[in-house]
């Protein structure tokens, strides 16, 4: 399962200067050439020589967490706090001064809105709104509150930010490697074993609530690229577990690179799965303690507890540039990664991403490669978009400099940081 999870060594840093004065014309009006100039005066040069990517990691036996947490005053899901007294160990200084001094996590909210509360919250605090999901057609799905502005259809999104997703928005292959301790003075020992506790999560909720045991062998790049053998039968009834989708030994050469091969009553099942993963996601994206239940909902609070003091508050600071995106009635946010449909679905949830990224939104590079990901998002939202890529990695890097977009390059958490300047200050 481990080949699953593709990852590249980080780019060199960056400085971090800029000034409004700097600045020619409005957002919306800004050309991708004059994008990657106003990146340049945040460090971000158009395009650096890349570095080869990680080797795979040895394998590490997982054991009981051995190590012990400082206690610090933090929200869980079911509003209480825990551990009062240190809320500063979750605190950093801005280099920047429109930004505030201490930084707080933030919560995401499917609105595109953001806020500091005051008192830091976990992440599995999440917010209740009503779904709103979007059709790769571009309608929308769901319902929607009356005050709520209408979302553009595709064919209006004048800006698209393509994220990677693992080592730019999220944490995980690095700690596993070693690579992320290494880089930044942390305990190597916490680091592989937070990791693995992750890995083990992200593929339990695979396995048991996103059909990753009949899927993995028949991977597809996008939620809806079966949808067209689904009849919309009614599943709430419906028996996945004896309706005879699962091939005897040696089935997984039904599923061939080029696409899914079988029956049309095995590739209707098929589409089954896919839909039912939707659903799961679209009622849970908000919700992920609910879809977990007990104990494992305390385990994974916990766990993203631990990981977000230990990566200083990497992901919380790519949640705030994500909703920034977000909040732009004309922007949207999109991610191209090289995990696996289904896993990645699953690493989205457990993060605590799925408010930020609907799951038309997802892409799996896996079995195509980034380059024709980058090609379907292009066609999908259209040539008069500007696109902006956001990574760490060769891949992404060498397609957005072939493709000419502007490329945000993620290092550490400044890059984020700096990002995050940018699109307040609606430079990007």
């Amino acid at each position: 399962r481990l080949k699953t999870f593709n990852v590249f060594l980080l780019f060199t840093g960056a400085t971090r200067s800029t000034h409004r004065a700097t600045i020619l014309g409005h957002v919306s009006d800004i050309t991708a050439k004059q994008l990657s100039s106003i990146m340049a005066a945040y460090g971000q040069t158009q395009y650096s020589p890349a570095l080869q990517p990680a080797g795979p990691y040895t394998p590490y036996t997982h054991h009981t967490q051995g190590y012990s947490m400082t206690p610090y005053n933090i929200k869980t899901e079911d509003g209480l706090s825990h551990s009062p007294g240190q809320s500063s160990l979750l605190g950093y200084t801005s280099n920047f001064s429109g930004t505030p001094p201490a930084q707080t996590l933030y919560s995401y909210s499917t609105h595109a809105e953001y806020h500091a509360p005051t008192s830091p919250p976990t992440p599995g605090k999440e917010q209740e709104v009503a779904p709103v999901r979007r059709s790769s057609d571009g309608k929308l799905r769901g319902r929607k509150r009356a005050n709520d502005p209408v979302p553009p259809l595709d064919s209006d999104i004048e800006r698209v930010f393509i994220w990677d997703l693992d080592e730019t928005i999220i944490i995980f292959h690095s700690l596993l490697t070693g690579t992320f301790s290494t880089r930044f003075g942390k305990d190597s020992g916490k680091a592989v074993s937070l990791g693995l506790w992750m890995e083990e999560m992200i593929f339990n909720l695979a396995d048991s609530r996103l059909f990753f045991n009949d899927l993995e062998e028949c991977d597809q790049v996008h939620i809806d690229d079966v949808a067209s053998d689904d009849n919309g039968q009614d599943l709430s009834t419906y028996n996945f577990g004896t309706d005879g989708f699962q091939s005897p030994a040696g089935g997984g050469t039904l599923c061939l690179a080029s696409g899914v091969h079988g029956g049309v009553d095995w590739m209707r099942k098929l589409a089954f799965r896919y839909r039912r993963v939707k659903e799961i996601y679209n009622t849970y994206k908000n919700n992920v303690g609910g879809l977990l239940g007990s104990p494992k909902r305390e385990e994974w609070l916990q766990l993203r507890r631990e990981m977000e003091v230990l990566t200083d508050l990497w992901l919380t600071q790519a949640l705030k540039a994500l909703a920034l995106i977000n909040s732009r009635p004309n922007c949207v946010n999109v991610m191209v990664t090289t995990t696996q449909l289904i896993p990645a679905l699953s690493k989205v949830l457990l993060y605590g991403l799925g408010g930020a990224f609907p799951i038309e939104n997802i892409y799996s590079a896996t079995k195509t490669g980034k380059e024709s990901c980058f090609e379907r998002v292009t066609q999908r939202f259209g040539r008069r978009a500007v696109y902006v890529v956001v990574g760490d990695g060769v891949e992404e890097e060498t397609v957005a400099k072939k493709k000419n977009m502007p490329f945000w390059r993620v290092t550490c958490r400044a890059d984020l940081e700096a990002l995050s300047h940018a699109l307040e200050l609606d430079y990007l």
